[in-house]
C-alpha cells in the first residue's frame, strides 16, 4: 500500500469520527483527500447493500445547446467504459453481480445507483468506479441510446396536458427555460455527439462535485478503507464547476410581460388550470422551503377550506397545491379541474379562496398541528426501505444540504401560524405569477376565452 493511500486511510477515518447534530447514529459522513464526500449507513435488517454515486449535475447546468443531455449521459452511464468494453459485457457483469440498477436526472442532480448482495458489495464499488470515471462513450452505443432517450420525451408529450406544460414553463423561465427542462430539447438530444458527453464529464464528473453513498448490511471502517482504496486516487478537478460556469439567476416575474395564456389541444378532454409562482429555495430562505411544505400539505387535505369551497362546493373536479424545495428557485404550483358545468364562476371562486390565504382563521390550529405532525411521520416512513433512503439522501445533499434535511422535521415543528401567513405575503397573495389555461377547440368555442386574467375578475 503506497503513502497516499495509507495517508487517505488516515484522514479518511479521521473525519469518520466528527459528529453530526441531528444525524441518525447509523449514518456517518466523511470525505477523502480528494474531496469525494462518503456516506454510509450501517442495516444489517437484509444482507442487502445499496451503492450509489450522485453529481451535482442536471438540467440547472444545462445552456439549450445542452439541453437533455445530462439525462442522456445518466443513461450512457450503464454502457462501456475502460474495464468493460461493451454494453453486452456490462449486462453480463451486471447479471453476475445479481445486480438491480437504474439512475435518474433531476433539475439539480444526476444519481446512478446499484442493490446487491452485501457480501459482493466491494465488486459493486469497483464496478461503479470503472462506470463513473472511465465511460467510453461509443458513437454505436450513442447511435443507439439517443432515440430511446427522445422516445422518453415523445411519452411525455402523448400526455393531453402536455400543451400546458410546455407553454407553462416556458412562461414560468423565460430565456432560462432549458435550466429547468430536464427532459430536454429533440434536436439536442438526437445530434448529441461523444464530445458533447466528455464536455459534460470534464465540466462535473469529479470527485470534488460528488458524494458516494453506501447502504445496508456493510461495517462503516470496512467500507471507508475500501472506498479510499478503490476511489483515492479519482483526481479532483482544479477548479470549482458553479464558479467556472455559474448558474444564472432566474428573472423574477414581471407583471409588465404577458403571463397568462391560452392553449387548446383536441386530446383535452376536460378543462385544466396551472397557476406558478416563484417560491423560496436552499440559498436565500431556508425557513419558507420548510414552510412551504406545511402550507401545501395543509390545503391538499380534504378537510382544509381551500378543498371544501373549491371541490366539495361543486366548482373543482380536482385540485392541488405544491412546492418543490430547489437550490435555484422552488417553484409553487396550483392545479385545477375546473367544473365545466361552472366553468366561468369556477375562476372566480378560486381567486377569492388565494385572497383569503392569509388570513388569521383560514386554518385551524388542529389543521396546523396535524399537518406538522403527518409531514413528520410520512419522512420517518420514508427512511424504512434503506435502498430508497439513499436516493433521498443524495437527493438533499445536492439540492439544499444534509444539516438540512436531517434538521427537516425540528424545523416542521417550529412552524407557526404567523409563519404561514408571512410565507403566503411574500410569495403568493398579490404577486406575479404564470396562469396556464388548457381546453379543447370546442370548449374554447363555446366559452370564449379571450383573456385568462379576466376569468378571475
Amino acid at each position: 500500500m503506497n503513502k497516499f493511500l495509507l495517508c487517505s486511510i488516515s484522514l479518511l477515518l479521521a473525519s469518520a469520527t466528527m459528529a453530526q447534530a441531528d444525524w441518525p447514529p447509523n449514518i456517518h459522513l466523511s470525505k477523502l483527500p480528494n474531496g469525494l464526500e462518503v456516506l454510509i449507513l450501517e442495516d444489517n435488517s437484509v444482507p442487502l447493500a445499496t451503492v450509489e454515486i450522485a453529481v451535482k449535475n442536471g438540467s440547472y447546468t444545462e445552456s439549450p445547446e445542452f439541453n437533455g443531455l445530462s439525462h442522456l449521459y445518466e443513461h450512457m452511464f450503464f454502457k462501456a467504459n475502460k474495464d468493460i468494453p461493451s454494453q453486452e459485457k456490462y449486462l453480463e457483469r451486471i447479471n453476475e453481480l445479481g445486480i438491480q440498477f437504474n439512475g435518474t436526472t433531476q433539475t439539480e442532480r444526476v444519481n446512478y445507483f446499484f442493490t446487491l448482495g452485501s457480501a459482493d458489495v466491494v465488486e459493486g464499488l469497483k464496478f461503479l468506479n470503472s462506470a463513473i470515471r472511465y465511460p467510453l462513450f461509443l458513437t454505436e452505443e450513442m447511435k443507439k441510446e439517443n432515440p430511446v432517450v427522445d422516445g422518453e420525451f415523445q411519452r411525455a408529450e402523448s400526455s393531453p396536458f402536455w400543451p400546458l406544460i410546455d407553454k407553462f414553463n416556458h412562461k414560468m423561465w423565460g430565456d432560462l427555460f432549458s435550466r429547468k427542462n430536464v427532459i430536454g430539447d429533440h434536436n439536442v438530444i438526437l445530434t448529441c455527439t461523444t464530445e458533447k458527453m466528455n464536455t459534460i464529464k470534464d465540466k462535473y464528473y469529479y470527485p470534488n462535485n460528488s458524494i458516494l453513498l453506501v447502504a445496508g448490511n456493510v461495517k462503516k471502517d470496512d467500507i471507508l478503507k475500501q472506498v479510499a482504496t478503490i476511489f483515492g486516487d479519482w483526481k479532483p478537478s482544479e477548479f470549482d464547476p458553479f464558479q467556472k460556469w455559474p448558474i444564472p439567476e432566474f428573472k423574477p416575474l414581471n407583471p409588465a410581460d404577458s403571463l397568462s395564456f391560452a392553449v387548446t389541444s383536441p386530446n383535452a378532454q376536460v378543462p385544466a388550470l396551472e397557476i406558478g409562482w416563484m417560491g423560496p429555495d436552499t440559498r436565500n430562505d431556508v425557513k419558507n422551503t420548510v414552510v412551504a411544505d406545511v402550507f401545501s400539505y395543509i390545503l391538499s387535505q380534504k378537510n382544509s377550506k381551500f378543498q371544501k369551497s373549491l371541490v366539495d362546493s361543486g366548482y373543482a373536479l380536482n385540485l392541488g397545491i405544491n412546492y418543490s424545495t430547489q437550490k435555484h428557485v422552488g417553484p409553487i404550483t396550483l392545479f385545477m379541474i375546473p367544473n365545466p358545468g361552472k366553468f366561468k364562476p369556477s375562476f372566480k371562486a378560486l381567486q377569492q379562496q388565494i385572497d383569503q390565504f392569509d388570513a388569521p382563521d383560514y386554518f385551524t390550529d388542529e389543521q396546523i398541528e396535524t399537518a406538522k405532525t403527518k409531514l413528520a411521520n410520512q419522512e420517518k416512513y420514508s427512511r424504512e426501505v434503506t435502498s430508497n433512503y439513499v436516493h433521498t439522501l443524495s437527493f438533499w445533499w445536492a439540492s439544499a444540504s444534509l444539516d438540512y434535511y436531517f434538521s427537516y422535521i425540528n424545523e416542521i415543528n417550529k412552524i407557526t401560524r404567523a409563519d404561514l401567513q408571512d410565507y403566503v405575503r411574500k410569495y403568493i397573495k398579490g404577486k406575479p405569477c404564470v396562469k396556464g389555461l388548457l381546453m379543447n377547440p370546442a370548449q374554447q368555442k363555446n366559452w370564449n376565452v379571450t383573456n385568462v386574467d379576466a376569468l378571475f375578475n
